[in-house]
């Protein structure tokens, strides 16, 4: 009887999650993306500083960081769903909606160079680390050149 019940739960858990995220309001789905981009710049920040001699090199903290932003990349491509390309507070530009297939190849390359910056971060050596970190940022400078207004 106790497993008939967990299975039902279950069921109707999911059932209930898959509806609310099917309601989600656009506002709320900006709302995400622009926070996990806002988690990734948070991360971004200090690597670049370290890269550049603005700060000092720390090993432990650079790897902590890339592997952050590693994590986060690939949660990025959920906040451009369906219904969010109208908002206010929206920097993204239209053709991620009508070019979706590029758009789309543009971030899996970012979620690519993110995930080695992360290996390299905790084994390579710091002329690696700065090589892969530029590759990483522009990944990223790639999609806002074409995709984002400023």
């Amino acid at each position: 009887m106790r497993k008939c019940l967990f299975a039902i739960s279950a069921i109707v858990m999911a059932l209930t999650i898959g509806s609310a995220t099917a309601q989600t309001k656009p506002e709320d789905i900006i709302k995400y993306r622009q926070s996990v981009y806002k988690v990734m710049g948070w991360n971004f920040s200090p690597m670049a500083a370290m890269v550049k001699g603005e700060k000092p090199y720390d090993k432990e903290a650079f790897a902590r960081h890339a592997t952050i932003v590693s994590q986060m990349s690939p949660l990025a491509m959920e906040g451009f769903a369906a219904g969010s390309d109208k908002g206010a507070d929206s920097k993204a530009k239209p053709e991620i909606w009508t070019k979706s297939a590029d758009f789309k190849e543009k971030m899996d390359k970012m979620v690519g160079e993110s995930k080695k910056l992360a290996a390299i971060a905790s084994t390579g050596s710091f002329d690696e680390i700065k090589k892969q970190f530029g590759a990483t940022g522009g990944a990223c400078k790639a999609c806002h050149d074409d995709y984002k207004n400023k």
